[in-house]
């Protein structure tokens, strides 16, 4: 995997300087790791724009940025070669109401039993709905996944 590739998409308050996203950077400097904005429109018009025509993809979302790495998987399943999604925000009405159809694309997920933002149960069903290669991990963690980003081994999940 070229780690260029390679691209950590934060939250919705989230930023480049966050906690996931500094701990990534730590591990994988290559790791691309983008400033987003706006409404979700205009967060997936930069994600397009970062993303470019390139194929081979590792997407890592947090939250928010879950749900665009979702969205874009969705929209480009053959550009994409693995998503890594924590506690995803698939509840986004855009996504939930209208689960887009399903794809292939391996997908990892971590979610926290005691989020309370982003409840486990809708998530978990929505994503047996759309991803077909899915491995779904729930954790004794809330919705920042803080204990839990620091006990996965990073190296292997975006290994080739």
């Amino acid at each position: 995997m070229n780690p260029m590739r390679m691209l950590y998409i934060h939250g919705l308050e989230g930023t480049s300087q966050g906690v996931k996203a500094r701990l990534l950077h730590q591990l994988f400097p290559e790791m691309l790791i983008p400033d987003f904005s706006g409404d979700l429109e205009t967060r997936m018009a930069a994600l397009e724009a970062v993303l470019g025509t390139q194929t081979g993809w590792l997407l890592v979302g947090s939250s928010f940025g879950g749900l665009m790495a979702a969205l874009f998987a969705t929209r480009h399943p053959a550009r994409v070669h693995r998503l890594v999604l924590l506690a995803p925000a698939l509840i986004w009405p855009t996504f939930a109401s209208q689960p887009p159809p399903p794809i292939a694309v391996p997908t990892v997920i971590y979610h926290g039993r005691q989020d309370a933002i982003v409840p486990i149960d809708i998530v978990q069903k929505l994503a047996q709905q759309v991803f077909t290669h899915l491995e779904f991990h729930a954790v004794d963690d809330d919705h920042g996944l803080y204990k839990t980003i620091h006990d996965l081994d990073w190296k292997s999940l975006l290994a080739v």
